[in-house]
């Protein structure tokens, strides 16, 4: 599932996500997550959020 939309995310669920650093590559870091950053309502790069790790991303995959 696409992580375009900021309602289909919520905290807690594991997501895959691309990290500012990784937008090149396009490597992917999963992880669950802690706070949702965007305000939109959608974004056509991927939500950003928090994990739980503290690392910061846009969501590509939700995993669950």
């Amino acid at each position: 599932m696409k992580g375009n939309h900021r309602a289909s995310i919520k905290p807690g669920q594991k997501v895959a996500v691309v990290q500012k650093q990784d937008q090149r590559s396009g490597d992917l870091t999963e992880g669950i997550v802690e706070k949702i950053l965007t305000n939109s309502p959608t974004h056509p790069h991927g939500i950003k959020v928090r994990l739980a790790s503290g690392e910061v991303g846009r969501v590509k995959e939700i995993l669950e």
